[in-house]
C-alpha cells in the first residue's frame, strides 16, 4: 500500500546501510510527515536488531518515509538517496558490512518503480562513478519499526552520532562524489523560498519589524520552519511583545531549537536556529513574561503558519491536543 489510510500521504523506503545515518536528510525536507528506521525484505516476522545483524534473516536495514506528494516529488528523494550512499558497493556501505547493510529501493507503486528505474539508469549514465550502480530495485515489502531506541537516533544521541558518521567514512565520501550537492541545495532554496525568507533563513538577515506576515497574528494553530516543516512554536505560547516580530515565551518542544551565540552588530545575543534545517530564525531575549521570563523574537520570513483546523490534513494532526478545550 503506498497511501496511508486512505490520505494523500505515500509512502517511500530505502535501505542505505546503517538506518542511523539516512534519516536526517530525509527529514529535513519540506514535505516530508515522518522518517522510521526499520527492517525490510527479509523473511522472520517482528526480528530484533540483533537477529537482523547476524545476516540471518535477510532483512535490510532501511527507512520508510511518509511524505506529502503535493509538496515533495518522489524523484527528490530519489536525488536525495544516492546522494547519501556507496551505489556501485554490493557487500554493504563504508565500515558496516554484511547483507543487513546493503543498499535498496524498495518502490509501492508502477510509478515508483519507473521513476526510480530512470534515477538509476541517469546515475550509471553520468559518469559520476568509475564502477557499476548495484542497487537493485525491489517490491516493497513489510515494514518492521526497529526498536524504540533506533528511532531519531541522530537527534536523540546527536555527539555520537556525529562520531560515528564522520569515523564510519560516510561523510568522506558523500564530499568526494557530491561535492557541489550543498551547492544544489542552495539553489533549490532560492527557487523554493522568496528572496526574503532565503535572506532570513541562509544569510542571517533581519527583516522590518511591523512588516512582516504575523507580528500581530492572531488565529490558532503552529509554526513551522519555512524550509523543512518542523514545528517550532504554537500561537498557545505567542504574545504581543511590542517588539514588531512574532513573539514567544517558549518553542513546542525544547530540542527544536538551537542556540549559539550572536556577536554582531557590536553586541552580544543568543541567536535561534531550527534543529533539522539550521534556519535562523531570530534571538532570544530575557526580558519575557513569567514564570519563564523569556522572549522568543522571530522572523515571520523563517515561518508558515498552520492554522488548527489544518492540521491533520497537513500532517501535523498530533498537535491539535495543543488546543483541546479545557
Amino acid at each position: 500500500m503506498d497511501r496511508i489510510n486512505g490520505s494523500n500521504i505515500e509512502l517511500a523506503s530505502f535501505a542505505g546501510g546503517c538506518f542511523w545515518c539516512m534519516v536526517s536528510p530525509f527529514a529535513e525536507l519540506d514535505g516530508v510527515v515522518d522518517v522510521k528506521v526499520g527492517y525490510t525484505g527479509g523473511k522472520t516476522v517482528n526480528p530484533t536488531y540483533e537477529q537482523v545483524c547476524s545476516g540471518k534473516t535477510g532483512h535490510l536495514e532501511a527507512v520508510q518515509i511518509s511524505f506529502d506528494p503535493r509538496k515533495l516529488d518522489y524523484e527528490v528523494l530519489l536525488d536525495t538517496f544516492w546522494q547519501q550512499i556507496d551505489p556501485t558497493d554490493e557487500g554493504g556501505q563504508f565500515f558496516d558490512r554484511g547483507s543487513s547493510y546493503q543498499t535498496a529501493i524498495f518502490y509501492y507503486n508502477q510509478a515508483q518503480q519507473q521513476k526510480a528505474e530512470a534515477s538509476k539508469k541517469d546515475l550509471a549514465e553520468s559518469g559520476r562513478f568509475s564502477k557499476p550502480i548495484v542497487t537493485p530495485i525491489l517490491p516493497a515489502s513489510v515494514f518492521y519499526p526497529a526498536e524504540d531506541y533506533h528511532q531519531d537516533y541522530y537527534a536523540e544521541c546527536p555527539i555520537p552520532y556525529v562520531r560515528y558518521r564522520a569515523a564510519s567514512g560516510r561523510d568522506e565520501y558523500i564530499k568526494k562524489h557530491w561535492g557541489q550537492a550543498e551547492t544544489n541545495k542552495k539553489q533549490d532554496l532560492r527557487h523554493r523560498l522568496s528572496k526574503l525568507q532565503y535572506e532570513v533563513t541562509q544569510n542571517n538577515a533581519t527583516e522590518p519589524p511591523f512588516q512582516n506576515a504575523f507580528w500581530n497574528h492572531q488565529g490558532e494553530g503552529i509554526y513551522v520552519d519555512i524550509v523543512s516543516g518542523q514545528p517550532l512554536f504554537s500561537s498557545v505560547d505567542q504574545y504581543d511583545s511590542g517588539c514588531g516580530w512574532p513573539s514567544f515565551t517558549r518553542p513546542i518542544e525544547p530540542e527544536v531549537i538551537n542556540e549559539k551565540i550572536d556577536r554582531s552588530l557590536l553586541m552580544e545575543r543568543v541567536e535561534v536556529r531550527s534543529q533539522e534545517a539550521d534556519s535562523h530564525l531570530g534571538h532570544v531575549f530575557s526580558d519575557g513574561p513569567l514564570p519563564g521570563g523569556l522572549r522568543y523574537c522571530i522572523n515571520s520570513a523563517s515561518l508558515r503558519f498552520i492554522a488548527k483546523d489544518d492540521l491533520e490534513r497537513e500532517g501535523y494532526g498530533e498537535y491539535k491536543a495543543l488546543f483541546a478545550e479545557k
